[in-house]
């Protein structure tokens, strides 16, 4: 990982995959207002380069993936109903920055978890997490409300009564515990969390892109309420791979007993 460096979102490509990570090493990784306007920005890069095939979000150091909001601008930034609105902007842009990613968005998780963080890794498509880490929903503790969109989320994720419960409780729950309501979607030794992410990494880089892509905007569809879905834009998708080169590759590959080498056009 990047050295520390506090306050700041470090970006970096490896291959086909880009790498966002939040660094506020001692603050646990909280993330300021900077930061979450950053983000989106950061994700859009590496959706717009053709050669990154993933993205993965995480936090610096060992201790932390994201503590949450950096609770000392709470009286600057969040102070008022107005300057929270102008702050909640900003929040919603950042989780809404993985859902509209054409790419498969992958949360590491290590260390803490909580509020914004456990927000943020919420929106991105899968979480895979250390069994270190440890998750908390403290809005009840703040006093602060939580938007549709985002309780959506939960619920969509990991079940209305799941829901309630961290909200209700604000209590901390272990990667276990996570794996069991449905928040994360694998749970694995810490030592093993670095070749397990880069091992799944490798299956998705090597899959045609148009297809993921199809099947990210696809499942969005299925989730939505009725009324917000584009099943036209789906359909435009799903032709799309299988007038494409890539759909050609595959057949070609399949009948030659071969990978295929997909170029995402």
């Amino acid at each position: 990982m990047n050295a520390p460096q506090a306050g700041r979102l470090l970006t970096r490509k490896e291959g086909a995959i880009g790498w966002i990570v939040f660094s506020n090493v001692a603050k646990h990784n909280a993330v300021s207002q900077d930061m979450w306007q950053a983000f989106p920005q950061a994700m859009q890069t590496f959706n717009a380069d053709p050669e990154v095939r993933a993205v993965v979000v995480t936090g610096d150091g060992e201790r932390a993936f994201i503590s949450g909001a950096d609770i000392s601008q709470f009286e600057s930034a969040r102070a008022s109903a107005e300057a929270q609105t102008t702050y909640n902007k900003s929040v919603e842009a950042a989780y809404l920055a993985p859902i509209g990613c054409d790419k498969p968005v992958i949360a590491r998780i290590r260390g803490i978890c909580f509020g914004g963080g456990l927000g943020l890794a919420a929106a991105c498509d899968l979480r895979i997490a250390a069994d270190d880490a440890v998750f908390r929903m403290p809005a009840g503790r703040l006093g602060l409300g939580y938007n549709y969109p985002g309780l959506k989320r939960f619920v969509d994720l990991m079940g209305a009564a799941n829901t309630a419960d961290i909200f209700f409780s604000a209590r901390k729950f272990d990667a276990a515990d996570a794996l069991r309501m449905g928040f994360v979607n694998r749970v694995v030794p810490v030592a093993e969390l670095d070749a397990a992410l880069g091992e799944y990494l490798t299956l998705v880089a090597e899959n045609a892109p148009l297809t993921l892509s199809e099947v990210k905007f696809g499942i969005r569809q299925v989730i939505e309420t009725e009324s917000a879905r584009d099943l036209a834009e789906l359909k435009r998708r799903i032709d799309a791979c299988f007038n494409s080169e890539d759909y050609r590759e595959g057949r070609t590959a399949f009948m030659q007993k071969r990978k295929p080498v997909f170029r995402g056009r």
